[in-house]
């Protein structure tokens, strides 16, 4: 079902997705979600691309332009939250394991939405994967294939500064 989301209310907002993933502003990359679908295991985020984002005055100057691992980690983020609704995740953390078959086909630029559409390929319990396009209106703008783990407890720094290798996941 594709959905009108200027006739309809998002399914979720930023406060409720706030409530789901850990990330926080400036880094939190979507201001709602609009539709999910367990049965096809599918969820479809947007994200206002704003004139004062924190990237655009370096990337580019005078030429603002989203940066391609920012439209990747939105389509993280939207999986994140599918993820977090899902029976048994609750606030566990993934990171990144993978990014595959990434491409980038258009540039994304402030006072644009970028729509972030996921369908899960594999969860369990301590990993998954998600096909991810991110669209600005019908045109794909970036598509990957993202792969994220569950760290065992302990394993990611808490706060103060980095762990070294030997105390993180790549033992």
């Amino acid at each position: 079902e594709r959905m009108n989301t200027e006739a309809r209310a998002p399914m979720l907002d930023r406060s409720a997705i706030e409530r789901l993933i850990p990330h926080r502003d400036p880094f939190l990359l979507l201001d709602r979600i609009v539709s999910e679908d367990r049965a096809a295991q599918t969820l479809v985020a947007e994200l206002d691309v704003r004139a004062d984002a924190f990237w655009t005055p370096g990337h580019f100057p005078g030429m603002p332009i989203m940066p391609g691992v920012l439209q990747v980690e939105a389509l993280a983020q939207a999986m994140a939250v599918y993820v977090a609704r899902t029976e048994g995740f609750g606030s566990k953390l993934g990171v990144f394991a993978k990014i595959e078959e990434c491409r980038f086909t258009r540039m994304v630029v402030p006072g644009e939405t970028l729509r972030l559409e996921i369908t899960m390929l594999k969860l369990g319990s301590r990993m998954g994967s998600a096909k991810g396009v991110a669209r600005v209106g019908a045109d794909a703008a970036c598509s990957a294939t993202i792969t994220f783990v569950i760290p065992p407890d302990g394993a990611l720094p808490r706060s103060g500064g980095p762990t070294t290798q030997s105390e993180g996941v790549a033992e």
